[in-house]
């Protein structure tokens, strides 16, 4: 992937939610966010920040069984994808996969590599590992509206 990039460190739990919300703040409708790391990453945590942000004021859970959860906010609505337990990325076209990416909803998708040739590109490609301190967030935009959205975020003060 090429693009534009941009590296951070997490050192707490929460300073990762504080980061999901900084990148809510600038989202717009059709934003396809893939969350990549291993387990234990931060993923959910990151995910819950950002929708959260957004609105939502119940639990934000991993959608590891369920592989979709829908969130029906004020302003869009957001599908955060689990993709650890799927086998095959043709399952995906079998539950109606095209039918959440669109222009007014906001897609963030943990494991997208199970998801391969099933899933469009996105715009932003968030890696997480670990850091000299709590976690390291790589923030890799690769279209024009992940570069937006990137550009939009540097531009906002952290919290």
């Amino acid at each position: 992937m090429t693009g534009e990039l941009f590296t951070v460190t997490a050192p707490d739990e929460d300073a990762m939610v504080a980061l999901g919300a900084r990148l809510a703040a600038v989202c717009e409708p059709g934003l396809v966010v893939f969350l990549d790391g291993d387990l234990g990453m931060g993923k959910t945590t990151f995910s819950r920040g950002f929708i959260r942000s957004l609105g939502h004021n119940g639990a934000v859970k991993s959608p590891t069984y369920t592989l979709v959860e829908p969130y029906q906010l004020e302003a869009l609505q957001v599908f955060h994808f689990d993709l650890y337990r799927l086998v095959d990325p043709e399952e995906l076209e079998f539950m109606g996969i095209r039918d959440y990416f669109g222009d007014m909803s906001v897609c963030l998708v943990e494991w997208p590599k199970r998801g391969l040739g099933a899933l469009p590109l996105g715009d932003l490609v968030i890696t997480i590992g670990i850091g000299t301190v709590g976690r390291r967030l790589e923030f890799e935009a690769t279209t024009g509206r992940g570069k937006r959205v990137l550009r939009r975020m540097l531009a906002t003060p952290a919290v």
